[in-house]
């Protein structure tokens, strides 16, 4: 393979500077989102996990309508810019949600959920549709893909670090209203480069508004009045959020909703297309389980570090927030090895399979969790494991995720029959969202209260004993479930129809 061919699309870079200020804004707000629920909004731990894992579920639900309309009136262009804009506007309202202005908690905590909202309906347009455009860039059986996706997802990372360490940092120094109007500025950066490099995708199929994006519904252009009747679901985010007990029901209804649209779409295009959506399904499922475990970094794994780590770095402390920051460090430390590790395993006819790759990731993701058995050992007086405990835990956890997430994009995308592709990613994501809420419900596991909590909150020693139990049996569960994978990797690969 000649160098030449080894060269990405220069869009890749434009869509990589813009998601990389998206993650920015997401993961700085998320890195803050436990802490400021229970520290400034007095909430209790449990409260605070589900209140978590109900508006990040949310995030990632919204991509399928999002993607569903940018697929059939908004294009990728449009839906993304609508996107970035709520996702600005969400994160204004939730500096306004902090004490910054002084506003009585009735009315902060009315805008922390409005403008959790709009962060809810702007990811939704942009999330899907900037991945969908990374993967119509190349053209099908181009053995760049899963490099090009593992690129764009060091982008990804980049913003999340930044994000846990400027952010992070800041909002715990300074003021969370300091943290969040950061991750609001970073959102209109992404806006403005996703923008001024559209000469660069302007090729894209489906990059513009749709024929029937522009007929008439409400008196104006369809796309004028879908926008208009977003800012409507934002309210719906707000009560779905409070009422977080009602929400796994409503993610299995449009689970099985979309499962179905698919296999009927895979259907209708041949056998080999229905038998793709089956795989895909599959898939989808096995993310699920995988997220749900990982997602454990912005609710008990922080407050684990912010307790029972000792965060001390010579006579400096690491903000428990800012431990966060470990995962997109080692995604960028390790990424680009693994993009090139992808191609030159192809090369030579050694690259794993789909399902095999996945079965990889979920190992070591238990082997992460398996890590904190080894840390109590070393406890400190003040039952506090030392803080390289979380770095094998995080070192672990990001090489699973390289296994898993990046190949995960490429593989809807391939997976996917065109004509569909945004519907099927919003699909993928969706079963982030169902990962994100069981990640809550697991975090509660973990037992005791903080601020406004019912419960007698934990000493340090029944704390790091409540951490390690829960978080070892999540470890020797995934290590079952990797087995079990790898044992169903062939037929599963069958399904696919040796897509790689």
């Amino acid at each position: 393979m000649s160098d030449q061919s080894l060269k990405h699309p220069p869009a890749l870079w434009t869509l990589f500077m813009a998601e990389m200020w998206e993650r920015f804004c997401y993961y700085g707000m998320r890195a803050l989102l436990t802490l400021f629920l229970i520290e400034s909004m007095m909430k209790g731990n449990s409260e605070a996990f589900l209140i978590y894992g109900a508006y990040t579920a949310l995030v990632y639900a919204a991509p399928i309508l999002g993607g569903r309309l940018a697929d059939k009136y908004l294009g990728y262009q449009y839906a993304i810019m609508l996107g970035a804009i709520l996702m600005s506007i969400g994160e204004f309202l939730i500096v306004a949600s902090t004490d910054f202005l002084g506003l009585d908690t009735a009315l902060r905590d009315s805008l922390m959920y409005i403008g959790m909202g709009g962060l809810i309906i702007g990811n939704g347009y942009f999330k899907a549709n900037i991945s969908t455009i990374v993967g119509k860039l190349y053209q099908d059986g181009d053995p760049r893909r899963d490099s090009g996706f593992t690129i764009f997802y060091i982008g990804i990372n980049i913003g999340a670090l930044l994000a846990t360490t400027v952010v992070a940092v800041v909002g715990q120094k300074y003021g969370f209203e300091y943290g969040f109007g950061l991750a609001g500025l970073g959102m209109l950066a992404g806006l403005f480069i996703f923008w001024g490099g559209r000469k660069k995708y302007e090729h894209v199929p489906n990059i513009n508004i749709t024929e029937a994006g522009h007929e008439r519904m409400l008196f104006m252009p369809r796309y004028r009045a879908i926008t208009v009747l977003s800012l409507f679901l934002i309210p719906l985010c707000y009560v779905l959020i409070l009422k977080n007990n009602f929400l796994i029901y409503l993610l299995i209804a449009i689970f099985v909703y979309v499962v179905y649209q698919l296999i009927s779409a895979g259907a209708k295009e041949g056998a080999i297309w229905r038998d793709r959506m089956i795989a895909l399904t599959i898939m989808m499922v096995i993310n699920i389980i995988f997220w749900a475990a990982f997602e454990q970094a912005g609710t008990s794994l922080t407050l684990f570090a912010d307790g029972n780590v000792n965060r001390m770095i010579g006579g400096w402390e690491m903000p428990p927030a800012m431990t966060q920051f470990f995962n997109p460090f080692f995604i960028i430390t390790f990424g680009s090895l693994f993009s090139w590790m992808w191609i030159k395993l192809d090369a030579i006819g050694k690259n794993p399979s789909i399902p095999m790759k996945f079965s990889y990731g979920i190992l070591q993701l238990g082997a992460g969790f398996l890590v904190t058995m080894v840390g109590m050992q070393f406890a400190n007086e003040a039952f506090q494991v030392p803080l390289l405990t979380l770095v094998f835990l995080y070192m672990l956890h990001t090489t699973g995720e390289l296994f898993l997430s990046p190949i995960g994009l490429s593989m809807v995308t391939k997976l996917a029959p065109k004509n569909i592709a945004g519907t099927a990613m919003g699909g993928w994501f969706l079963s982030f969202a169902m990962a994100n809420y069981l990640a809550g419900a697991i975090a509660t596991l973990t037992g005791g209260e903080g601020h406004g909590g019912e419960s007698v909150q934990l000493t340090a020693e029944q704390g790091l004993s409540s951490y390690v139990e829960t978080f070892s049996t999540l470890g020797f569960v995934l290590l079952g479930f990797a087995v079990l994978i790898a044992l169903l990797s062939k037929p599963l690969n069958k399904l696919m129809h040796g897509v790689k």
